[in-house]
């Protein structure tokens, strides 16, 4: 049997060149690899050897758990910031670099089955120069995606250098104007300064505007400019909801009486630059060294044990990180564990994955979906819950493959629900969060959440002031059917859950300080304690305008 998982390294990552791949052998004895780009052989196999001494000998994907659906080996990695396993379920073909960095050939393949009728479809990803002649087979692959995915800052460099015009205009009028170098320093200089490192699918960076990038909503979520930085609010944390401190064993925060956060893991397919969990997820940054939560069976353990031994829990969300990063048989094993929990009647999923990577839903050579799926029809069949709470912003990121998906989803009856972070430049105008709603409600995805963006370090350009998302719910409220308006809330820094953002004890619209109540969260001197959300003290001279265009694909 010989399986392949595909390493690359990153920021943070102490035994892996960052952009040099490495691929293990399942099999007896140590784990071999060959020599790909830059690095030789003979260093790949002392970064293995170092994993092995370090783990033992590695097992291969179907025979990490036994009978009882426990892992039984320990993690495959020593960062936090991995590739999945990735089926190979036909012939490996080979894919030019587009980027000009070495990628793992065995990561490059044609989806099997996917059934998505190309008649009449925009091939949007050609827009994008370094994709221009990338085939529909290749772009809607799963593994394709993974495998030109842009990720740390030698690989974002060459990707900016590749899509950005020779002048990016700086104001909306585009009277001033800067060139592509200093764009891109910019960029750098941004992630330099950030808390989040970089990691973008094919599919996100083939929905932005790169003809204007800085007046581009998508590129606001997720790449970091230095010039639109503004100082950090005092009170401001990377752990703004103290999920640490409410956390009774790792990887497990328990805040509310019934219900309770599981992350079994710290990696996602793209990382937003506003994350509140930038603490963990992730790789280090220059400015973060990341409290990761690798996936360890002793760890999953002691959180199901806590689970199971609380007959106050009923409801779980598995995120992370982002479940999407979980191995088809992982989704099984936790899907099953819970459904067997006689106390857990809910349980969702979350995952960013049908915003950043919807084409994984469609490509029958990947099992993840499938595997969903199936632990759905489990949970309904034990009169149990299971839903995907997902997360768009903004429409520019909901395009046909989106819709086809979402679809997919709806015919075997796995509900889905999204909810959104409100972002000051990217969706905070009646006309793009209405827009936002109608196509979410329009493909079946219920609008559960929007969030007033959590006080979280390094983004205080992104946050708005509470007056917003006052304002945004009461000119909205109304326009579309009651069960498919979201509730607009805040999360309450320090450990308080969220509450409508309406429900206010005080409001100062001077000072900005909103403070609130939370009479069922308890425990840890909660009892009748004041949460207070913080408006940004200095909004930044930005050239984005108040209403973004939105596409319609």
């Amino acid at each position: 049997m010989m399986l392949t998982r595909a390493f690359r390294g990153g920021v943070g990552n102490p035994l892996l060149s960052r952009g040099s791949p490495v691929t293990l052998t399942w099999g007896k004895g140590p784990p071999s690899t060959r020599a790909l780009g830059s690095v030789s052989q003979q260093k790949q196999q002392a970064q293995v050897n170092d994993m092995s001494k370090s783990f033992g000998n590695i097992p291969p994907p179907s025979s990490m758990f036994n009978h009882s659906g426990i892992i039984t080996g320990e993690p495959t990695t020593t960062t936090s910031d991995i590739l999945p396993i990735l089926p190979q379920k036909q012939k490996q073909q080979t894919s030019p670099d587009v980027l000009g960095i070495n990628i793992d050939n065995a990561a490059v393949v044609r989806p099997v089955g996917t059934t998505v009728s190309m008649e009449g479809r925009d091939e949007f990803w050609r827009k994008v120069p370094i994709w221009e002649n990338v085939s529909a087979a290749d772009f809607l692959s799963y593994r394709w995606g993974v495998a030109n995915t842009v990720q740390g800052t030698a690989k974002l460099f060459k990707f900016l250098q590749a899509v950005v015009p020779a002048q990016v205009p700086i104001d909306t009028a585009g009277t001033q104007m800067q060139s592509r170098d200093e764009f891109i320093k910019d960029v750098l200089d941004g992630v330099t300064a950030a808390t989040m490192a970089i990691r973008l699918t094919p599919y996100i960076l083939s929905r932005a505007n790169w003809a204007n990038p800085r007046h581009d909503p998508i590129v606001r979520q997720f790449l970091p400019m230095k010039s639109l930085m503004v100082p950090d609010h005092p009170k401001l944390a990377l752990d703004s909801l103290h999920e640490t401190a409410d956390s009774p064993v790792k990887g497990l925060v328990h805040r509310y009486t019934d219900k309770a956060l599981f992350l079994p893991t710290s990696v996602c397919p793209t990382y937003c630059m506003f994350c509140t969990r930038s603490y963990a997820v992730g790789a280090d940054t220059d400015t973060v060294t990341k409290a990761s939560l690798k996936p360890t069976r002793r760890r999953w353990e002691e959180a199901f044990a806590y689970i199971e031994s609380r007959p106050e829990l009923q409801d779980i969300v598995v995120s992370g990180g982002d479940s999407y990063y979980l191995q088809p048989e992982q989704l099984t094993l936790i899907g099953e564990r819970l459904i067997s929990m006689p106390n857990i009647k809910r349980f969702r999923f979350a995952s960013k994955g049908l915003a950043v990577a919807p084409s994984r839903v469609l490509d029958e050579s990947d099992g993840w979906v499938n595997a969903l799926i199936s632990v759905s029809n489990k949970a309904k069949k034990a009169g149990k819950a299971m839903a995907w709470h997902t997360h768009f912003n903004h429409p520019n990121e909901i395009s046909w493959i989106t819709s086809a998906a979402s679809q997919k989803l709806f015919e075997a009856g796995v509900t889905v629900r999204n909810q959104t972070v409100l972002l000051r430049g990217v969706n905070d105008d009646v006309k793009t969060m209405s827009t936002l709603i109608r196509q979410l409600a329009d493909n079946n995805i219920l609008p559960y959440y929007v969030y007033q963006c959590d006080m979280v370090e390094k983004i205080e350009h992104l946050r708005t002031p509470l007056q917003t998302i006052l304002d945004l719910e009461a000119q909205i409220r109304g326009s579309i059917a009651g069960f498919m308006m979201p509730q607009f809330v805040v999360d309450l820094p320090g450990g308080g859950g969220k509450r409508l953002a309406c429900s206010f004890q005080t409001y100062d619209r001077n000072t900005g300080i909103s403070a609130y109540t939370a009479p069922s969260v308890v425990g840890r001197d909660k009892e009748n304690k004041v949460y207070e959300y913080y408006d940004p003290v200095v909004l930044e001279p930005t050239s984005m305008p108040l209403t973004q265009e939105v596409e319609v694909a």
